[in-house]
């Protein structure tokens, strides 16, 4: 007979055994003569039936039924305890049959009477396990969130980062594989990873972990120190919630300064929302987005469409000054010194796309003619461009950059003017206003004399919750017709949508000024609605319904 089959018996044979031992009590009591002879299990016994040793006989019973069962099932261990971790059905009946001390009369059958009081008892009595990590996190999204870098269970170890500065961090591969189709296939497809280590160097160790805390607990936590590398880990990971999330937390903090940088990365993962909105910063906001640290850190393809782009608003000397920085930062990334020849080596046809001929003369002969990166040819055929009645073939764009058209949102539907009214006395105007989508403010449109050519000095202002984004002092002068006349920030503004922001103007002049009638609460300009309401700055009468400040002037 075959081992498994013995052993299959024999247990089988301790089992009846068990079973004889547990019930000779309850056997004894019931027939004062046993017939024939006993079992062979009861006969290395010596048992007292008297009734003062009943309790020590049903315990010595036990304990021997539980050393016989352990010696014939190993796993099987202090049963009298009731600590038992056994292997089987006919196991764990066993450890219940010893727990339970034997049959009980009322029930009638051996196998009702060895289980059902147990499980009664452990619930009635609280005769339980102490209490586990488990029982504290009553949801499974708490007893994931709480596996979460911790090394309980973990099955698989991650080395992420770069040599030298690489992290391990623990993970289970079900948590993982649940939450992205790349981890799925790592662990359970048909090329599964078998390794216990996983090596990944081109991840920073602080993006994966904001990777994994969503995977365990659907948190997110973001930083903009780690924004960017955490989309290029959900890109790779295949997570596309967080992803979203990345996207949506960059564009809320999109500003001029970081704007060529993200564009560079929208572009590399292929995010054609977050592009569009980079564009629209960089287009409106061109000097200051040029001029930040962040345009030196974009790579060679995404400084060829930039300077491309028609619609930069800015002066072409400052996009040949950015294009410099550019290439002394490239440089220095080459470990090549930063002479003119090094540059113009880094630039290659990026030098001929900046529109050299269109800077003024004097811009061109301060500029780019002193910079030496041009050869003595180009720079002599530039300036004959300039000047002479035939002009030489240049290598460089000729015509202008389109750059953008300003709109102007009109918020009165008529204006006036009355002897005594309205007049400048150095109080301030002031006017609220929301918009439903982004835009840029870029200056205010107001009135001027009523009584002819008159010069006014002008301070315009705008704030958000009382703190300051923009300002300029200037002067303008007007022709005594009603039109608006434009002032402008220095550089537009960005203004989120839904929120309220103020513009105050502070004008000293001493001729009678036009003033606007009929203002309206709600003004739909192209794409844009914007919104009015009183401000509580102002001092010199302005309001919804009439006054100064008549137009916004803007890009969108």
């Amino acid at each position: 007979m075959p081992t498994a089959d013995c052993s299959f018996f024999h247990h089988g044979r301790i089992m009846r055994c068990l079973t004889y031992l547990l019930l000779l009590p309850e056997t004894l009591k019931k027939s004062k003569k046993l017939p024939g002879r006993l079992p062979a299990c009861y006969e290395i016994l010596t048992l007292s039936l008297s009734s003062t040793k009943k309790k020590q006989q049903k315990e010595e019973t036990t304990k021997m039924a539980a050393e016989l069962l352990s010696a014939a099932i190993p796993n099987t261990t202090n049963l009298v305890n009731g600590t038992t971790v056994a292997d089987g059905e006919k196991t764990k009946e066993a450890v219940c049959l010893a727990n339970s001390g034997g049959g009980n009369s009322n029930t009638g059958g051996f196998g009702s009477a060895a289980t059902t009081p147990t499980s009664q008892q452990n619930i009635n009595n609280n005769n339980v396990d102490p209490p586990s990590w488990q029982c504290s996190y009553p949801t499974l999204r708490e007893r994931n969130a709480l596996m979460f870098n911790n090394e309980l269970m973990a099955d698989v170890h991650f080395i992420v980062g770069p040599l030298g500065a690489s992290q391990k961090i623990p993970a289970h591969k079900y948590v993982l594989a649940v939450g992205s189709s790349v981890f799925c296939a790592m662990f359970y497809g048909d090329l599964a990873e078998e390794e216990s280590e996983i090596h990944i160097p081109d991840v920073e160790p602080a993006a994966f972990l904001i990777l994994l805390k969503y995977l365990y607990s659907d948190e997110i936590d973001l930083e903009a120190d780690t924004v960017l590398a955490t989309l290029y880990a959900t890109k790779k990971y295949i997570v596309p919630a967080l992803a979203k999330a990345c996207v949506n937390f960059l564009e809320t903090s999109l500003e001029a300064k970081n704007a060529c940088v993200l564009l560079s990365q929208s572009r590399l993962f292929d995010e054609p929302e977050l592009t569009q909105r980079c564009w629209e910063v960089i287009d409106a906001q061109a000097e200051l987005a040029l001029r930040s640290e962040g345009f030196c850190e974009i790579d060679m393809q995404t400084l060829e469409i930039i300077l491309q782009r028609e619609t930069l608003n800015t002066e072409e000397v400052v996009v040949f000054d950015a294009v410099m920085n550019w290439a002394a930062a490239e440089c220095k990334r080459k470990g090549l010194g930063p002479s003119t020849r090094n540059k113009r080596d880094v630039l290659g046809k990026a030098l001929f796309l900046v529109r050299i001929p269109t800077m003024s003369v004097e811009e061109f002969a301060n500029g780019a003619a002193q910079s030496n990166i041009l050869t003595l040819e180009e720079t002599h055929n530039v300036f004959l461009w300039y000047t002479a009645a035939k002009k030489p073939t240049l290598d460089f764009p000729l015509t202008p950059r389109k750059g953008l058209s300003p709109q102007r949102c009109h918020r009165f539907q008529s204006s006036a003017y009355r002897s005594n009214q309205w007049r400048y006395r150095g109080r301030c105007d002031s006017i609220q206003f929301a918009v439903d989508k982004r835009i840029f403010i870029a200056g205010l449109g107001l009135y001027g004399s009523s009584g002819g050519k008159a010069e006014y000095s002008v301070k315009i202002e705008l704030k958000r919750q009382g703190a300051t984004l923009a300002q300029n002092l200037t002067k303008f002068v007007s022709d005594g017709s009603s039109s608006t006349f434009p002032v402008w920030f220095e550089h537009p503004v960005q203004v989120e949508q839904d929120t309220f922001y103020t513009v105050s103007v502070v004008l000293d002049g001493n001729e009678l000024s036009y003033f606007g009638q009929e203002g309206m609460t709600e003004v739909q300009c192209g794409k844009v609605t914007f919104q009015f309401q009183c401000s509580s700055d102002s001092t010199n009468g302005t309001g919804v319904q009439g006054g100064q400040i008549p137009e916004l002037v803007f890009y969108a």
